[in-house]
């Protein structure tokens, strides 16, 4: 019989010290700057079980990567700047976001056959390089059937580069690897679990969703690649979701995502905000803006004066441990300060931090009406016992939500008439601080016109979610999986 060390209580007491020290030490040598309920998550784990809590701080604690001199980004350029919300324009500007430009052909597809189409029509007309980024490689139909077309590509001639996220993949990522590594693409798992080359950065995870053709054209969106996202699994219908399509600046911008992602899952050294060059800098603001643009009114609810149809801007809002703050999250509470008259949200998961909760009930307490869909039941349970609280005291507030009676996975925000955001984050604490994520933000009138129509409509299939209490048991279980299990 193997015979288990024994500890006296002194040694036992100094072992849970030097694991708080660890924590101290790590958390402000690396400025990983956590919510007062995480930090306190993550001490009261490793007082109550040192054995456990402090392994496992070492292996998911870290969650950024970049010292505190993020360098700044160029302002919007004057031409374009009385067409956006200076508000949000110069908060990301100093998150060292880059700034909006004009995109093309920006279209969205809210069904997944539609998806699927423009997906593989975006990868047939890749001439010179062809780069994917995705959570989920599914081991099935849809999987099968892009990692057949990057095949073909590559023997075109094309550069195929294919970054799956190694846990979102688990059981999946490998499974193409016969038809894909032939072919001459390459492929690369973003931080093996087991074979990590980045030690202590298991817990963070690429969320973000790209394919990018030549670096002029990107397809992005809620999306993964499998059967779910597009024709549904055998016997089910596709969930509900969102994809988009654009040409220019989004898909430069998304290059320069791409890029940086593929750096680190190489396990390189440098790790850069992806900021853009002063030289593609200034060749967006020599662009004149078109001839009828010009800036939208201020409207609201009760306006009946038309807007003005302001050019496609756009830009792309990156989160995660490449950024030293959150930017999305900053931008979100920001703009729950700053709506006038309306907010409209889509999300699947929706566990937010007290920040953002507040930020919600104020705006509605302070009129702005806010529409705020979710599905009735998602595919993780635990997302939704963690979302109970705050869809009550939201409810409470006078917030209208919405329980789609299908699996929703689409992640969308509108902004009164000014801004629209459209991408691979969710409205929880995983997504919003910890994850690799992407949003475009979107200021053009038919963009923010459509994501508003799509969230009103999709409000209108569910049914009203309730401010009733629940069972004390039920009221303390959602406490303990919001607190842990959403924030570690």
């Amino acid at each position: 019989m193997i015979a288990l060390p024994h500890l006296s209580p002194l040694e036992h007491g100094g072992f849970v010290a030097a694991g708080l020290l660890v924590y101290v030490v790590v958390t402000r040598v690396r400025h990983q700057r956590r919510h007062p309920y995480a930090a306190l998550a993550w001490v009261m784990a490793i007082i109550a079980f040192p054995y456990l809590g402090v392994p496992a701080f070492l292996l998911f604690g870290t969650r950024k990567f970049v010292r505190p001199d993020t360098p700044r980004a160029a302002a919007p350029h004057e031409a374009w700047a009385a067409l956006t919300p200076h508000w949000a324009t110069q908060l990301l500007a100093a998150l060292g976001v880059s700034g909006p430009r004009p995109s093309t052909d920006v279209a969205f597809q809210a069904d997944g056959e539609s998806a699927l189409v423009a997906l593989q029509a975006l990868i047939g007309t890749a001439r010179q390089t062809m780069d994917i980024c995705t959570y989920v490689l599914g081991d099935d139909e849809v999987g099968a059937a892009i990692a057949q077309q990057l095949a073909d590509r590559a023997r075109a001639g094309v550069r195929v580069r294919l970054l799956v996220d190694a846990a979102g993949s688990l059981k999946s990522a490998r499974s193409h690897d016969a038809v894909l590594l032939p072919a001459g693409v390459s492929t690369r798992l973003f931080m093996p679990p087991l074979h990590n080359p980045r030690r202590g950065r298991t817990n963070l995870r690429n969320h973000r969703k790209f394919a990018i053709a030549d670096g002029q054209q990107v397809w992005s969106g809620g999306r993964n690649l499998a059967n779910e996202y597009f024709i549904g699994r055998v016997g089910e219908m596709p969930w509900l979701d969102l994809s988009f399509t654009a040409r220019g600046a989004l898909a430069e911008q998304a290059q320069r995502i791409f890029d940086g992602d593929w750096q680190i899952a190489s396990g390189g050294a440098a790790l850069q905000t992806p900021t853009p060059t002063p030289e593609s800098e200034a060749a967006s603001a020599a662009l004149p803006p078109p001839a009828a643009a010009a800036p939208a009114a201020p409207s609201s609810a009760a306006s009946a004066e038309p807007r003005a149809n302001r050019p496609t801007l756009a830009q792309w809002v990156p989160s995660g441990p490449d950024f030293h703050d959150d930017t999305l999250h900053a931008l979100l509470l920001s703009a729950t300060y700053h709506a006038q008259w309306r907010l409209m949200l889509a999300t699947p998961y929706f566990v937010p931090d007290e920040g953002l909760l507040d930020g919600l009930r104020l705006a509605a307490t302070r009129g702005v009406r806010i529409t705020l869909v979710l599905p009735a039941e998602s595919n993780h349970r635990l997302a939704d016992w963690a979302r109970g609280r705050a869809v009550r005291t939201l409810v409470e507030a006078g917030v209208q939500v919405r329980l789609v009676p299908a699996m929703m996975h689409a992640k969308a925000v509108v902004v009164d008439d000014e801004l629209a955001l459209c991408g691979s984050a969710n409205l929880d604490s995983r997504s919003l601080f910890i994850n690799y994520e992407a949003s475009a933000a979107f200021y053009g009138t038919e963009q923010i016109d459509w994501l508003a129509g799509w969230i009103a409509s999709t409000a209108e299939r569910g049914q009203p979610a309730s401010a009733k209490a629940p069972s004390w048991w039920r009221d303390v279980a959602e406490g303990i999986v919001a607190t842990v299990a959403f924030q570690l």
